[in-house]
């Protein structure tokens, strides 16, 4: 039974995957910095991570082969948003940003590499529809998410010849209830809905998937 490790998995999208995965068959690795809720769909679930933290990570990494056996496919979720602009807006937003977008995606690939190498896999990493065209106050958000496209593109080239492949979705706004809540009158009817991100990110991670790596696949409704 392949082994997946979710990021951020206690979010609205996270669990969303997580049930998604496990559904298909996949042991499930559910990893966040939220504490780990009474009840979940994942095999393994790893509360009080801080996802930036590398040596956190890598210990969290070493517990989900040894308590599941292996490792093989990751999906970086973990994030967060912000929206100010530049002008008004706070320097310290970019490096808030960057540790909570590109930082928790990047050392959580480092951390997953040894593991991913010895078999094979797969990484998605999730992305944003604003890192290729950003709207106003979006800069520190879009800056970091276009940051994380070029992980994966980069390690997508690393990698290639080695088995393990790399790829990103950029959705639109996620339709979660935090989003509703912050944007009440808004039009939703483009909002991308988290199974069907979840559905996307499984096929990534899939057999059927084999000759894809280094995408970075744009998700939108047509409303």
């Amino acid at each position: 039974m392949s082994v997946a490790v979710v990021t951020g998995a206690f979010g609205a999208l996270g669990r969303v995957v997580v049930s998604e995965l496990a559904k298909l068959g996949y042991s499930v690795a559910a990893i966040d910095v939220a504490p780990a809720p009474p009840h979940t769909d994942a095999k393994l679930a790893l509360g009080g991570v801080d996802l930036a933290d590398e040596p956190a990570v890598v210990a969290a990494y070493a517990t989900v082969a040894e308590k599941l056996g292996s490792l093989d496919a990751l999906v970086n979720i973990a994030g967060g948003f912000t929206w100010e602009p530049i002008e008004t807006g706070s320097i310290d937003s970019w490096d808030s940003m960057f540790r909570i977008n590109l930082r928790t995606a990047a050392a959580s690939c480092r951390a997953a590499l040894p593991h991913l190498l010895k078999n094979g896999g797969a990484i998605v990493n999730v992305g944003a529809a604003g890192a290729t065209q950003p709207g106003t106050g979006m800069a520190p958000y879009a800056a970091s998410k276009a940051g994380v496209r070029a992980l994966t593109e980069s390690l997508a080239e690393e990698l290639r010849g080695k088995k393990v492949r790399v790829n990103a979705i950029l959705p639109t706004i996620i339709d979660t209830p935090a989003n509703r809540s912050s944007m009440p009158d808004a039009d939703t009817s483009a909002w991308v809905r988290p199974q069907a991100a979840a559905k996307v990110i499984a096929f990534l991670l899939s057999p059927e998937a084999g000759a894809i790596t280094g995408a970075s696949v744009p998700l939108s409704l047509a409303g």
